[in-house]
C-alpha cells in the first residue's frame, strides 16, 4: 500500500510537475541569456551605485556584476521562490484536504492503512516533487552558466536549487497539515499563502530597518536566502527548514485517525 499510495500521487501530478519543471528551466536560460548583454553594459557599477542605497541592499544589487550576484537578483530571491512556494502550497493542500473534498479520501481511510500512513506518503510524494523542480532548477543553471558564460560553479548552483527545494517544501507541507487538520483546501492555502507572506515581510524589513534584524533569522525566507541563495554552499539554515518541516509532518500525523468521515466508518 506504501508503493500504491506514493506512487499514484506522483502519477496525479507527473503533468503538472513536467510543466513546471519545463517552465521553470526556460525561465532560467532565458535569464542567463540575458547576461552577457548585462556584463558588457559600459559603466556598470556606477549605474548600481547611483541607485538608492535600501534598493541595492534589498536586492544585492552591488553583486550583479558577477553571473552569481545577477541570477541571485533577478531570479533566486523574488520569482524562483514565489514559484516554488505557489506549486508546493498548491500541491501541499490538494493532497490530502483536496481528496476530501473530492470524496476519494474515505476510499483510502477504509483500507487497513492508518491515517498517519496516508499522510507520510503524501508528504514524500510532495517532497518528491518539489525535488524533481529542485533538479530541474539546477540543471538549467549550470547548463546556461555553461552556455552564456556566467561563471557558476556546480556546487553553487546545487546550492541554491537546495535553497529554493527546502523553502518550497515547509510552506509545502504547512498547507498539506492545514489540510490534514481542517479538511480544507482553501483554507490550507490562505495559511500558508499568509505565513509565506509574514516570513518575506520579516527578511524585508530585517534589510531595511536595522532594529528587525534579529528577527529575521526567525524567518524561514531569511533561512532559505541567507547566504546567496545562489553560491552559499551548506548553510546551517537549511537545517531550520528541515526541522520546519520535520515538525509540521509530526503535527498532521494524528490528523485523519480521528476524521469524520461517515463512509469510513
Amino acid at each position: 500500500m506504501f508503493r500504491t499510495i506514493y506512487l499514484k500521487s506522483l502519477y496525479d501530478a507527473r503533468r503538472g510537475l513536467l510543466g513546471w519543471s519545463i517552465a521553470i528551466a526556460v525561465l532560467v536560460l532565458l535569464e542567463s541569456a540575458l547576461w552577457p548583454s548585462i556584463r558588457d553594459m559600459p559603466n556598470l557599477q556606477q549605474l548600481y551605485q547611483s541607485l538608492p542605497a535600501e534598493l541595492r541592499k534589498f536586492f544585492n544589487l552591488d553583486a550583479m556584476t558577477t553571473g552569481a550576484g545577477f541570477l541571485n537578483a533577478e531570479l533566486f530571491t523574488l520569482l524562483l521562490p514565489a514559484l516554488f512556494l505557489v506549486y508546493a502550497v498548491g500541491h501541499g493542500a490538494r493532497a490530502i484536504a483536496g481528496e476530501e473534498e473530492r470524496g476519494t479520501l474515505e476510499l483510502l481511510l477504509v483500507t487497513p492503512v492508518s491515517g498517519s500512513r496516508v499522510v507520510v506518503e503524501k508528504a514524500l510524494a510532495l517532497a518528491s516533487s518539489v525535488a524533481v523542480l529542485g533538479l530541474a532548477l539546477f540543471a538549467a543553471t549550470a547548463l546556461g552558466s555553461q552556455i552564456f558564460g556566467l561563471g557558476i560553479s556546480v556546487s553553487a548552483a546545487a546550492s541554491g536549487a537546495l535553497a529554493m527545494t527546502l523553502l518550497g517544501l515547509e510552506f509545502g507541507v504547512l498547507a498539506l497539515a492545514v489540510g490534514a487538520l481542517t479538511g480544507r483546501r482553501t483554507t490550507a492555502v490562505a495559511v500558508s499563502a499568509t505565513a509565506a507572506i509574514a516570513g518575506y515581510v520579516v527578511y524585508a524589513a530585517g534589510l531595511m530597518v536595522p532594529r528587525f534584524a534579529s528577527w529575521q533569522p526567525y524567518s524561514p525566507i531569511h533561512q532559505a536566502f541567507h547566504g546567496g541563495p545562489l553560491g552559499a554552499g551548506l548553510e546551517l539554515s537549511y537545517l531550520w527548514l528541515l526541522a520546519g518541516t520535520t515538525l509540521l509532518v509530526a503535527l498532521a500525523l494524528p490528523a485523519l485517525d480521528g476524521r469524520d468521515i461517515s463512509t469510513a466508518r
